[in-house]
């Protein structure tokens, strides 16, 4: 692939990575989205492969998803690209990285940045990575969608709110709202929310309806600048396999334990190794204490041994072809707030 002109607001963009993940490779279990939003891409996609548009009539930009953790971003994402892409579960923190995720539609290349929730809590290195990450994925992109619970906000949000840059468009895009059942009671909310920030647009929504997915698409897409695609009409993410199957077992790691590991457990791959159809993987789990470790292996091994079997099961719906998984839980104590032990683990 080789990446489109540039715009002069997003002067740098990244190449794309050899072994990043085409949309054939994506089938993980993102649940199916309705009728009309599989019939509208599926006519989109045909297009796309019997008549690609010329460079001079397409257009493409960055769209960076930004809000406080929990708040829903990974969802919407998944959303939008039509695959799974970013993990999600009820911990906080789920989202470590920027995630690129793009979906092509007609003439238009829309270039998702998932980003992680900004921590306000804890102060340490991993939590500082994070945070700049977030602060870099505002300043780069031609639009903010910028996620909060439909009739909420609290410290959190105005943290994220703080950092959106004047001069980049946002949408106030209110997630949940299907859960909002007098809706004349959202108006005082949304005159204070555009006091608080010169909103382009106000855009109710659930990531869960296929309808609302589809009028965001077009709300989007004015935003970005008429240019040439920066990826391929069939890609879905920039990220590797080696990259998602870390961020499966973390996935499964969060899931299976509940609110009681801490969030600062993260997960390494020591060995990515394809044979045909076939991955050989390694991977660790790695924990600040010894009682975190126990409480990941389980009662002889089954805890851990039912996070193996899911991310297995996950990855080889990813790849298309057997998975064989070892999974170790090693301690190191104080790692995340350890600036050199972060980057190492592969945090910005």
């Amino acid at each position: 692939m080789t990446p489109g002109k540039k715009t002069s607001k997003n002067p740098e963009r990244p190449a794309k990575p050899a072994d990043s993940l085409p949309a054939e490779a994506l089938s993980a279990d993102l649940p199916a989205q309705d009728a009309e939003l599989e019939a509208m891409l599926a006519r989109a996609m045909m297009s796309q492969a019997n008549n690609a548009p010329p460079a001079e009539g397409q257009r493409c930009g960055l769209i960076a998803i930004v809000g406080k953790p929990n708040v829903g971003k990974s969802t919407l994402l998944n959303a939008l690209v039509g695959q799974k892409i970013s993990i999600t579960s009820r911990k906080a923190q789920t989202t470590r990285h920027r995630i690129t995720g793009m979906r092509t539609v007609g003439p238009t290349q829309f270039v998702f940045v998932d980003t992680p929730g900004f921590q306000t809590r804890h102060g340490n290195a991993l939590n500082r990575s994070l945070n700049k990450t977030v602060v870099g994925a505002v300043n780069d992109v031609d639009l903010i969608v910028f996620v909060v619970e439909a009739g909420q906000f609290n410290q959190a949000d105005a943290k994220v709110l703080s950092l959106l840059p004047a001069g980049t468009p946002a949408i106030l895009l209110a997630n949940k709202f299907d859960l909002i059942h007098r809706r004349a009671e959202i108006a005082p909310w949304l005159k204070e929310m555009q006091e608080r920030h010169n909103f382009a647009e106000f855009v109710p929504m659930s990531a869960n309806s296929a309808k609302d997915v589809v009028r965001l698409f077009g709300i989007c897409e004015k935003y970005l600048p008429p240019q040439p695609w920066m990826y391929g009409a069939d890609e879905l993410t920039d990220r590797s396999e080696r990259f998602m199957a870390a961020e499966i077992i973390r996935e499964k790691l969060f899931r299976l334990t509940g609110d009681e590991l801490p969030y600062t457990s993260t997960v390494i791959i020591d060995k990515f190794e394809q044979e045909g159809e076939l991955r050989r993987i390694a991977a660790t789990i790695v924990v600040e204490r010894d009682g975190h470790k126990g409480m990941i292996i389980g009662e002889k091994g089954e805890k851990l041994k039912r996070i193996g079997t899911e991310a297995r099961h996950e990855m080889e719906a990813l790849t298309g072809g057997k998975v064989f998984l070892e999974i170790w839980v090693k301690v190191r104590s104080g790692w995340a707030d350890d600036e050199a032990r972060v980057r190492t683990f592969g945090y910005e």
